[in-house]
């Protein structure tokens, strides 16, 4: 698995707006400016965001973006599914199933689909409430 910048940053944003509800809908501008992340790069991941109904938007002057939930409600599998390709450690796993015209003789596949079931769980288990609180990790410390 590997998360690329745009999972990590639609972290990001959805985080950003998690911390400030009280700003109702929240500019792309401000979310860019306050994550030192371009514009350009913030609008291909507020629109996969968007058609995977995680954001509500608002369009014009006072327009931007707001999430649709609590943030207790946003699970970070979720998020990083919506902008990933692919989070299996390996690409013949695709969406927990096994794409390979080798599966019938490798022997590999079980090990490969049980950690792909496990990250998909952990990924699951954490909210964006947990990462706005971090208590989960505060004993890892």
């Amino acid at each position: 698995m590997n998360v690329t910048s745009k999972g990590r940053y639609a972290l990001r944003v959805m985080l950003d707006l998690a911390q400030h509800p009280e700003d109702g809908y929240i500019s792309l501008k401000t979310v860019a400016q306050r994550q030192g992340i371009s514009m350009k790069y913030l609008e291909l991941i507020v629109g996969s965001l968007k058609k995977a109904e995680l954001l509500d938007s608002v369009r014009g002057k006072e327009g931007g973006y707001k999430l649709n939930r609590e943030p207790s409600a946003y699970r970070v599998g979720e998020i990083l599914r919506s902008l990933e390709d692919n989070l299996a450690p390996v690409s013949c796993i695709r969406d927990g199933n096994v794409h390979c015209d080798h599966v019938a003789a490798c022997l590999t596949i079980p090990m490969w689909k049980e950690l792909d079931e496990i990250t998909n769980s952990y990924l699951d288990s954490i909210s964006l409430e947990d990462l706005l609180h971090g208590e989960k990790w505060q004993d890892a410390h």
